[in-house]
């Protein structure tokens, strides 16, 4: 098909989607350039093919925008045009970093540290054609890494790599930035995402990810490149520019973390502990093993692999007991009391503890108010200083404030803003009405399961947390007492508290269309009530007269999409757009004094938690014109509100029918319509529905066990 053919045919395609016309004549616009350029040759074959198989929604998300600058880098789907991660915005993207190093720095040296995780890009969405060959397939983290090394070797720019079998953690990165005295780090991982996501992120000379302005300034840079040169990585090695990490920086990164031990005596409980496949056995592992805990590492996940093969729903995030489920099992058959697991790149902590003969899996605020009392424990500071972000558990102050530690307890989500802190805090000995310098730093976390605790790091890093929480919970379970019981004790003396998160994925143009109409129909016009509760006050992170003051740059703008409801009776419900997912997260709190019984209270808080966020999930669809039933909001969040819309509307009744009608076809139409992830993703759903009508939901269930 000649050019011209090919741009009547996708704009023919695009105006049978559901997107926003502004937004399929940025795709056609960004599709004319990408078929025309000789710079996107290697694309066009797999451009052509999705064209010719009408697949024309990975289409038009893959070209309606460029892939956003913000949280620090660029993170999305691998695949064609420029919104998602391929070769081309990678190296845009470090081609502007290189110039903004150059702008910032001046002539002299500049070296830049790099690490990666495992991830590799095997086309398991299906979003492009498996039978036409694209530039993008196979690629590693590792090799983004290396393409990202060319560029900046190119720019006369030094970069330290990890040997070329080697991993490098998120945290690692930024302990190897301040270690090696580098200008600055670059991390490639999308964390905790889908195996066929990837990204970057982009670090500070003080070990910490950028924060507005120099997020914007860096911005901007990157959007003005148009060319892109590279230096071949065996030239560039052979010149000293591109050079392997000294092997003895791991073990200063282990003894950095043994240092923050706060009992060390108490060492003898018995661990599982899961990477999910990732980089975190260097790192959560290799500490554990190094403070002498007898550690049990999953077998069957221990080997890094970018597919993630053995985690359900491909969702490698330790924020899910799915997640830990085999690690769990591997604990009852050997004994263990205590489970842990981290993401890809090793900076978010899941732990899940024995507790009266049944698994608890701790949630991201539990996680934060014991390793807030674990790092509190006899801390070597007279003053110590307590930084979470404002969506964390109220609790953590009330601990924090309990041992006599200062907190700043406001910040936005996003673990820069605890780095930013702790940046300002050495070379100025102030960070807002706080004075101090680092050594009275104690701990920083957020609900997102993300620690830290050595300030020789300044990117959230599971390793120290796994250390004090293990050491907690064998100091405990000397007495016959698991970590749930701690927390419990917590709760009794400083107030019960029960935190919940909620989120609605809204995939592609359409659904970045909806969020934002969302938000803005918020802002206009604030609803009086949530549920059965009255909002006594609305605040917007936005609000140039509020908490943050005057917006510093659009990347600050988009930090502070956030809006805070106060509810009556200590409740609190907070919304914003994730700036790494296509989704909205709402965070909701609810709280109660103890007075009675305490396993009472948390059931009612959680039943009263779960339906402030089911009405204002109703609210906010409502204000985007869908609806979902009740049982709807059941199904796992990580099916996109459009799936589980459709579900709900059209495929259930389909298949009520198909099973009153012609029973003998339903198992082949839900093979037709299912994957094992889907099945799975629906259950809960399912279940609920059969709680409100048992002969539907009889019919139903055995098609989604």
């Amino acid at each position: 098909m000649e050019t011209a053919e090919i741009l009547d045919a996708a704009r023919v395609g695009f105006a049978g989607l559901d997107a926003p016309p502004s937004a399929q004549e940025a795709a056609i616009e960004n599709l004319s350039t990408w078929l025309c350029d000789p710079r996107f040759a290697a694309y066009r074959a797999a451009i052509l093919a999705l064209v010719e198989k009408a697949r024309f929604r990975p289409l038009l998300d893959g070209f309606y925008r460029t892939l956003p600058f913000g949280t620090g880098g660029r993170r999305g789907q691998v695949g064609l045009g420029p919104n998602r991660f391929n070769p081309w915005t990678l190296t845009t993207s470090i081609s502007g970093h290189a110039q903004w190093l150059r702008h910032t720095r001046g002539d002299g040296p500049i070296a830049i540290a790099i690490g990666y995780d495992v991830r590799r890009f095997d086309n398991l969405r299906g979003d492009l054609d498996r039978e036409v060959v694209s530039p993008v397939d196979g690629l590693s983290s590792r090799q983004f890494a290396e393409i990202a090394a060319e560029v900046y070797a190119a720019h006369d720019i030094t970069v330290f790599l990890p040997p070329s079998d080697g991993l490098l953690s998120t945290p690692e990165l930024s302990f190897a930035v301040r270690d090696l005295d580098t200008d600055g780090g670059l991390v490639v991982s999308a964390s905790h995402n889908h195996p066929d996501d990837n990204g970057i992120k982009f670090y500070h000379s003080h070990g910490g990810q950028l924060v507005p302005p120099f997020d914007h300034e860096l911005g901007q840079f990157i959007a003005r490149v148009e060319r892109v040169e590279r230096m071949s990585l065996d030239r560039a090695t052979a010149n000293g520019l591109i050079r392997t990490i000294p092997s003895d920086l791991h073990n200063r990164y282990v003894q950095a973390n043994i240092a923050i031990s706060r009992r060390p005596s108490a060492r003898n409980i018995s661990i599982v502990f899961t990477p999910l496949h990732g980089t975190a056995d260097t790192t959560v592992g290799d500490v554990l093993r190094e403070a002498g805990f007898p550690l049990i590492v999953e077998p069957s996940q221990q080997v890094p692999d970018g597919s993630f093969p053995t985690v359900p729903f491909k969702a490698p995030n330790p924020e899910h007991e799915t997640a830990l489920r085999r690690a769990i099992d591997t604990a009852d058959a050997r004994g263990a009391s205590v489970v842990m697991g981290c993401d890809p790149d090793a900076d978010r902590l899941g732990v899940a503890v024995r507790h009266n003969d049944s698994w608890v899996t701790l949630n991201g605020n539990e996680i934060a108010s014991l390793v807030c009392h674990a790092a509190l424990h006899r801390h070597a500071h007279t003053d110590p200083l307590v930084i979470k972000t404002e969506v964390t558990s109220s609790l953590v102050s009330r601990i924090a404030e309990s041992h006599g530690a200062r907190v700043i307890d406001h910040l936005l989500v996003g673990f820069k803003y605890i780095g930013e802190a702790l940046f300002l805090l050495e070379r100025k000995g102030r960070f807002g009405a706080i004075e101090g310098t680092v050594d009275c730093f104690a701990v920083g976390l957020e609900e997102s399961h993300g620690v830290l605790l050595s300030s020789a790091i300044r990117d959230k890093d599971a390793a120290g947390g796994a250390l004090v929480l293990a050491e907690l919970a064998a100091h405990e379970a000397s007495a016959g007492r698991s970590l749930v019981d701690v927390l419990n004790e917590l709760m009794v003396r400083h107030g019960a508290v029960h935190n919940s998160l909620s989120s609605l994925a809204m995939n592609g143009a359409t659904g970045r269309a909806r969020m934002d109409a969302a938000m803005a129909s918020l802002r206009s016009s604030p609803p009086s009530a949530i549920g059965d509760r009255t909002v006594v006050r609305m605040e917007d992170r936005q609000d140039e007269l509020g908490t943050f003051g005057e917006i510093r740059s659009e990347t600050d703008r988009a930090s502070r999409n956030v809006l805070v409801f106060t509810l009556e009776k200590g409740a609190r419900l907070i919304i914003r757009p994730s700036g790494t997912e296509p989704r909205c997260k709402i965070y909701v709190e609810t709280t109660g004094d103890v007075g009675g019984d305490l396993v009472l209270l948390k059931r009612r808080l959680q039943v009263e938690g779960k339906a402030l966020a089911h009405a204002f999930i109703h609210l906010v669809l409502d204000r985007i014109n869908l609806e979902l039933p009740d049982w709807g909001l059941e199904i796992s969040d990580l099916m996109s509100i459009e799936d589980r819309i459709r579900w709900c509307h059209d495929l259930i009744p389909e298949l009520q029918t198909i099973l009153e009608t012609k029973p003998d076809t339903a198992s082949d139409w839900m093979n037709q319509q299912l994957t094992g992830d889907t099945r799975r993703q629906l259950r809960p759903g399912i279940e609920a529905l059969a709680r409100t009508n048992s002969d539907l939901g009889d019919l139903l269930l055995p098609y989604f066990s």
